[in-house]
């Protein structure tokens, strides 16, 4: 059973690791210090448990877990934090234990062994209502990934299978549906087409062109993008009020 270990502390680190020693079956493939961090670990490492703590500087714990829960397969998420005001957006977020620190030798043991039920059934995420929007989105590409803060999208296109990001730095594709990222990042994003969201603080103006279509003009869009008949009146409302 592969294990990441991950939190900003390093003496936790050392302390989870020293537990796991005392397991079997237990092998830490990897550690990691920040969010970030343990998105990339997780994708090059592919672990079957991550030991998540939760107050982390910068992506915390719970973004890291509704993140880790689009991975396919998908890891066992067991939180180790000091602090237990959080067990219930930890569960919102798919983790299968909760453990409060510092972490005992049973309890551990006892979350480890659910983990080992967890995988031998890779059970499917159960969407969950009402979880706050991520503040990255995660391009994963010939086993590499990407994260793009989300305050970089200027918009979104859809195109077959997949969604092309077009952000500060590039380009990139991700695997999810116009729907649900509309859905998560509602006021965010303007649907200007019904394959394509643009960026709120990106819509410009929108220009008629003569033969009657409109065009909706970007602060970095290198060329207009086209809008829907029906998408014009709810996008002048919202330039109303940029």
């Amino acid at each position: 059973m592969k294990v990441l270990i991950v939190d900003d502390e390093p003496l936790a680190r050392e302390r989870l690791r020293s537990l796991l020693g005392t397991c079997a079956d237990a092998e830490v493939v990897a550690e990691a210090d920040g969010g970030e961090a343990a998105l990339q670990a997780c994708s090059r490492f592919q672990p079957d448990v991550v030991l998540l703590d939760i107050a982390m500087p910068g992506m915390d714990g719970l973004e890291v877990a509704r993140h880790l829960a689009a991975f396919e397969p998908r890891p066992a998420v067991i939180f180790c934090t000091a602090y237990d005001e959080h067990a219930l957006s930890a569960f919102e977020a798919a983790a299968i234990d909760y453990l409060v620190k510092p972490v005992r030798a049973d309890r551990l043991a006892t979350a480890l062994e659910r983990a080992r039920v967890f995988i031998a059934g890779r059970e499917q995420q159960v969407p969950v209502a009402g979880k706050p929007p991520r503040t990255h989105l995660c391009a994963r590409l010939r086993g590499s990934m990407r994260l793009i803060p989300v305050d970089e999208v200027r918009y979104l296109q859809a195109e077959e299978k997949y969604v092309v990001v077009h952000h500060a730095r590039g380009e990139d594709l991700i695997e999810e549906s116009l729907k649900s990222l509309e859905e998560e990042f509602g006021p965010r994003l303007l649907r200007i087409h019904r394959n394509c969201l643009v960026a709120r603080h990106e819509l410009v103006e929108l220009r008629r062109n003569p033969d009657g279509r409109v065009h909706a003009i970007l602060r970095h869009g290198e060329q207009p993008l086209e809008v829907s008949r029906r998408c014009v009146t709810q996008l002048r409302e919202a330039l109303r009020h940029l």
